[in-house]
């Protein structure tokens, strides 16, 4: 059985804790897009951790922890995040990556920083973690496939045909040092010698997988929001964050998936750039931010403060709708039981019309938050396990946010920690 969990809304949902509770009953952990520009935060039996190229999964002795091809690859980061895990007592996960996987190479993370710096003012709000380059690369297929670091003379004549592309930029666009192609070429062979252990045909270990029974995890990065087709373009990120991509990056067929577990986030918060209707300033913001996630609401990658906002059915419902969610896990609850009352988005108001329906991007500039207003619990609900044990107005400000999904919320997150759920 294959199942996907993926973010509705732009990231931070709290995705890294319901996978590594979900890891607990699956064998193999897959991830299936993106890069090191995003993290998860977890917290368990052996500290807190924020990671970043790893599947949530490698905290289990018995789970298999899959890189597939739809991952930006950074090689050394991927390294040092194992390192670091072990380093902290955690036993040595079992790690495969994909042989068509591709390398985010060091001047990816460059051309990141120097674009953005380009544009000034009108910058993306990137990580600079080399995301947009590599995925402009290997769509322009110019990138480095893991596979080509095992054939010296394609490798040899990739990097002196690449370097001179690249050079060309760095001197005329960016006035920036030029890439040497030697030491370029030493530079992948350190990375071959570290990913070769890892090596491994991931589509065909997957499938066949598949057919002795096993349970699989797919698990996303970011949220609906930052897929560059259906998100809030362009302040989004560079691979489809969507769960039928899962069966894309990971090389199994699409019917495969059978359950697909959407994070919803009780407020709504966002990194970087781009529309945000919900979004709340000032006090009301620094408040919810301070309260928010473990340690606040600051971003696992950058250590940025998130950008805060109140729960938004609109843009929520529509995230769901395009994951194709089967259910949802609704997080940080507790953190609203400092309210009197929580103000809802409920609709968009866009040239005096309102709207329930998630909008493109120019219309989404114009828009306008309409609220409901429901009442707080006032109440500590951390460490309560039973739904039915919950205040009257916490359930039904869960059921208020089922109804509006139309998809069932079957796990609510009261705490940081891996047991502080509750299953409906």
């Amino acid at each position: 059985m294959v199942r996907a969990i993926v973010g509705a809304n732009w990231g931070d949902e709290g995705k890294g804790k319901i996978t590594d509770m979900l890891g607990e009953k699956s064998d193999i952990i897959v991830r299936f897009q993106g890069g090191s520009n995003a993290g998860h935060t977890i917290i368990n039996e052996y500290g807190k951790f924020a990671l970043h190229l790893l599947p949530s999964g490698v905290f289990y002795q018995h789970t298999t922890c899959v890189i597939g091809n739809g991952v930006a690859l950074n090689i050394p980061y991927l390294q040092k995040e194992i390192d670091d895990i072990v380093s902290k007592g955690v036993p040595r996960p079992k790690i495969l990556v994909s042989d068509r996987a591709q390398i985010l190479m060091p001047y990816h993370i460059d051309f990141d920083a120097y674009e953005e710096e380009r544009l000034g003012g009108k910058a993306f709000g990137s990580t600079k973690s080399g995301i947009a380059p590599f995925y402009s690369d290997k769509y322009a297929k110019i990138g480095f496939q893991v596979s080509e670091l095992f054939d010296e003379e394609t490798l040899k004549e990739k990097v002196a045909r690449v370097t001179e592309q690249k050079n060309i930029m760095l001197e005329h666009m960016y006035h920036k040092p030029l890439i040497n192609p030697n030491e370029l070429l030493e530079t992948l062979h350190e990375y071959r010698e570290i990913v070769k252990p890892y090596v491994c045909d991931v589509s065909l270990y997957l499938n066949n997988a598949i057919k002795e029974g096993k349970t699989i995890l797919l698990e996303g990065q970011l949220g609906t929001l930052k897929d560059p087709d259906f998100g809030i373009y362009p302040m989004v990120t560079s691979s489809s964050t969507l769960a039928s991509y899962g069966a894309i990056g990971a090389g199994i067929p699409c019917y495969e998936i059978k359950d697909i577990i959407t994070v919803v986030k009780a407020y709504s918060s966002a990194v970087g750039a781009g529309e945000f209707v919900s979004e709340i300033f000032g006090e009301e913001a620094d408040e919810l931010r301070k309260r928010g996630g473990d340690g606040g609401e600051f971003g696992a990658t950058t250590g940025r403060p998130r950008r805060m906002g109140w729960f938004d059915c609109v843009a929520s419902r529509y995230g769901v709708r395009m994951q194709g969610a089967t259910e949802v896990a609704l997080t940080v609850l507790d953190v609203l039981g400092y309210l009197d009352e929580i103000p809802v988005c409920v609709g968009y108001e866009i040239d005096g019309e309102v709207t329930k329906d998630f909008p493109v991007t120019a219309q989404l500039k114009k828009a306008k938050p309409v609220y409901k207003v429901l009442p707080g619990w006032k109440e500590e609900i951390r460490g309560i396990k039973e739904y039915d044990k919950l205040p009257e107005n916490c359930r039904k400000y869960i059921e208020f946010i089922e109804k509006e999904l139309g998809v069932p919320v079957t796990m609510v997150s009261n705490g940081p920690k891996r047991e502080e759920i509750i299953f409906r």
